[in-house]
């Protein structure tokens, strides 16, 4: 059976195994080699099982592991033309790396991959909604500074979601970040609140996505909490009832067994 493995979600770092014990692909690479390695091991995964690393944006967050990473276990790297260049720029890539631009999808092994374009400040970022073995499809949508039609379109009819919910906009705005970095994280190029990323959950629900994960919380402006209450209150409003109608769970920050069969 397919799964999604968020090893590692949060302002410290990104990185969401996707597939079976066989087969699968990372998404990002935003800690380093050694965590994500045991990451996978907590979680009965071997490090062979993977095809690739599929890069959403250059941000560290999301990268920082890739050099070490993609040399060890030769791994191919996917990537936007954009988000590819910046990589190299940032010697993120070791000498002779596998690359390849994604411009629509592709397939590997049994899988297949789509890229759809985000808001991000970022030179081309993207996330990616990815067909497993059994023909479920998940998607791993964060970084987001809205929710694009094209990226609705696509978390539309998906089995499993993890969409951003970044920070709590009064614990952003109250908080000690410096007036420019608020209003960046809150602009359209920024990140999304609980609050919108609530909508987008009700309507997800409505149409029969069923099983969600809130990923990419803020350790300063957010709570697991918090961004849950959000998110439930949101639902029921709606007529939606939390564990009857739907699954929600937030991606930790830290690694945990905790995945979800989709």
């Amino acid at each position: 059976m397919a799964r999604v493995v968020p090893l590692f979600s949060g302002s410290k770092g990104n990185c969401y195994y996707i597939g079976t014990a066989a087969e699968g692909v990372l998404i990002d690479a935003g800690r380093n080699c050694k965590q994500i390695e045991l990451a996978m091991e907590a979680n009965g995964l071997s490090m062979k099982s993977v095809g690739a690393v599929f890069v959403t944006h250059e941000h560290i967050d999301h990268c920082a592991a890739l050099k070490v990473l993609v040399k060890k276990h030769a791994l191919p790297v996917y990537a936007s033309r954009g988000t590819l260049q910046e990589l190299q720029h940032r010697d993120r890539l070791p000498v002779g790396a596998k690359t390849a631009v994604i411009t629509g999808e592709l397939a590997l092994g049994n899988m297949r991959v789509e890229r759809f374009d985000t808001s991000h400040d970022a030179a081309e970022s993207c996330c990616y909604r990815v067909t497993a073995p059994d023909g479920k499809v998940c998607m791993i949508a964060t970084d987001l500074g809205f929710v694009s039609d094209p990226i609705r379109a696509a978390l539309a009819g998906c089995q499993f979601v993890v969409l951003e919910s970044n920070h709590d906009v009064e614990m952003l705005k109250t908080g000690p970040y410096p007036f420019p970095l608020k209003k960046r994280i809150l602009s359209d190029s920024g990140h999304l609140s609980n609050d919108a990323c609530a909508v987008e959950l009700a309507q997800l629900v409505n149409g029969g996505t069923l099983r969600l994960m809130l990923g990419h919380l803020s350790e300063m402006n957010n709570t697991p909490e918090v961004a849950l209450r959000t998110a439930v209150a949101e639902l029921q409003r709606a007529g939606m009832k939390y564990k009857a109608d739907y699954t929600l769970d937030v991606a930790p920050g830290a690694p945990t067994q905790k995945s979800v069969i989709f």
